[in-house]
């Protein structure tokens, strides 16, 4: 659809620089393909056919703008389980270790890191 879009471009660009070549040159062109005067009627259905192609070529860029987005996001999410798989690899410890409770100690006022006091008798 990429292809198709780009070929759409394309044709929309080269329709609309041949109408403006038409238009400049009319004098010689005109009879050339049939139209004697410019009418109302003949410019409106040309630029009505030009709008016509513009807005094919729009939804079309947006209809590959879309599934692009898509494809990246698929992307990304598939990437990040990736990573997640090598860190898991890499860090087995983390995961195979069971968390130790640690026991808990009464609270004893302002103690904080000092061991409790040990009494020594002499014999």
């Amino acid at each position: 659809m990429q292809k198709f879009h780009r070929i759409l471009q394309i044709i929309l660009l080269v329709y609309f620089v041949g109408i403006l070549i038409f238009f400049i040159a009319f004098d010689t062109m005109g009879s050339l393909v049939g139209i004697a005067e410019v009418t109302s009627n003949s410019v409106v259905k040309i630029m009505l056919t030009g709008l016509v192609l513009f807005l094919i070529s729009w939804l079309i860029g947006k209809a590959v703008k879309s599934s692009l987005n898509g494809r990246i996001k698929n992307l990304e999410s598939e990437m990040n389980s990736l990573k997640a798989k090598i860190y898991d690899f890499e860090h087995p410890k983390t995961m195979d270790k069971p968390k130790k409770e640690t026991p808990q100690k009464p609270a004893e006022g302002d103690s904080g890191s000092i061991p409790p006091r040990q009494n020594f008798t002499e014999d």
